[in-house]
């Protein structure tokens, strides 16, 4: 059975506070900080990239869960090893060689992910799923914070899992206590959330909430 994993995004952290808010998430309960990569190209906004998680490393000693909205991926292997990211998630849409990126990143020390659109059918992660750490379903069209959840998504998250019972499924996009049993009961295990738990009052209850709805599930299946 895998286990819960919370994930808040620093997308919707006040990044002039980038490292303390990076230590707050980990206080209050957090596995993961995921850190959204965008470059203008892939998605239509720009955010943060290797430099930055550079200069965040020595500050933390949390799991940076890094999720590459970008064309061309092969080219920030390197440079995003360098810079000490924990796992290097791609998409299979921006990049023609999944396998070899995959053992790139693998052969750099990161864990390696791959993350699908909204739109793309599930069955093209197959073939490379028993080699990869982590697959991320998109509940939201990649790259603005704040979307609405995609509920139809989910039957993605089923098959997968069915397939697939040990891997770890990650799912990213208007994630919130009203719909977390949804990703949960679907097969979610890595939750991504930015607004849900950086806006609420009380953002270690949120964490609470979402680890233990997923734990539940999980001793449910």
């Amino acid at each position: 059975m895998v286990v819960a994993k919370i994930a808040p995004s620093l997308l919707s952290s006040d990044f002039a506070c980038l490292a303390q808010e990076c230590e707050r998430m980990l206080a209050l309960g957090a596995d993961y900080l995921h850190m959204d990569v965008m470059d203008g190209h892939f998605v239509p906004n720009l955010t943060l990239g290797a430099p930055i998680i550079k200069c965040l490393r020595p500050h933390t000693k949390g799991f940076l869960d890094c999720h590459l909205m970008v064309s061309h991926p092969e080219q920030w292997v390197d440079d995003f090893a360098s810079a000490g990211a924990d796992l290097f998630c791609f998409h299979i849409e921006a990049t023609e060689d999944a396998a070899a990126l995959i053992d790139r990143i693998h052969a750099k020390g990161m864990k390696a992910g791959m993350a699908v659109k909204p739109k793309t059918p599930i069955d093209v992660v197959y073939p490379f799923a028993s080699n990869l750490d982590q697959v991320l379903v998109m509940t939201v069209e990649p790259g603005f914070g704040g979307q609405a959840f995609m509920p139809d998504c989910m039957q993605k998250v089923s098959d997968l899992r069915s397939k697939f019972p040990e891997l770890d499924i990650q799912v990213d996009g208007g994630l919130d206590t009203e719909n977390i049993a949804v990703a949960a009961k679907a097969g979610a295990n890595v939750i991504v959330a930015g607004s849900s738990i950086f806006k609420a009052k009380s953002p270690g209850e949120v964490i609470s909430l979402f680890r233990k709805t997923v734990d539940e599930a999980q001793a449910a299946m």
